[in-house]
């Protein structure tokens, strides 16, 4: 019953502080499920935000369902997607009422547009963040190719960012790196019941 709690504790802090859409609510969801709880490593994230990429839908709650299938099992999938929708549902039925009334504020405006930069810092944190752990695998040169060839193919090509996420997948299965076997192992969900 503790990883259940833990589970909703983690998605809705997450739900409840990522505002601005899935992508600002992704350095939060790492924050908890690597920094606070560990129940994974950031290589296991890592690969769990490519999947999540792939597929249509708010990133978000494809997140929050896989993490919570992948710890609490069914009941800990239900638990996790609605920790991450409720703080949204509650806000929408509380502030869309008087956000009519104030939206042309110019205050009001300021203080939504003051969102992106900050959503923008935090993604870019989260980054470097991979980057610095990229040393240990690839390395720093091929890390950087690959963002860089990322970001022309997504920009200048404008390739879908599902099929260059799904072809950087392929690669990592047919060229796997060799120092691999240091991750940290996954938390037994017998563990934490």
């Amino acid at each position: 019953m503790k990883l259940q709690w833990d589970l909703f504790i983690a998605f809705f802090r997450s739900g409840l502080l990522g505002f601005g859409g899935g992508p600002s609510a992704i350095p939060l969801v790492h924050k908890e499920i690597v920094g606070t709880f560990k129940w994974m490593n950031d290589q296991e994230f890592t690969d769990v935000l490519a999947l999540a990429n792939t597929l249509p839908g708010p990133i978000a709650t494809k997140m929050a369902g896989y993490i919570g299938y992948r710890l609490g099992g069914i009941l800990g999938m239900i638990n996790a997607i609605l920790a991450t929708v409720l703080p949204t549902i509650l806000m929408m039925l509380v502030l869309l009422t008087s956000f009519n009334k104030f939206k042309d504020n110019p205050r009001v405006q300021g203080m939504t547009g003051a969102v992106v930069p900050i959503v923008g810092v935090m993604m870019a944190t989260l980054t470097w963040e991979f980057l610095k752990k990229s040393k240990a695998g690839w390395g720093w040169t091929k890390g950087l190719l690959l963002l860089a060839g990322s970001f022309i193919l997504m920009e200048i090509f404008h390739v879908n960012p599902g099929i260059v996420v799904a072809v950087l997948l392929v690669t990592a299965l047919v060229f796997p790196d060799k120092k691999e076997k240091n991750e940290i192992p996954m938390k037994d969900k017998s563990e934490s019941l």
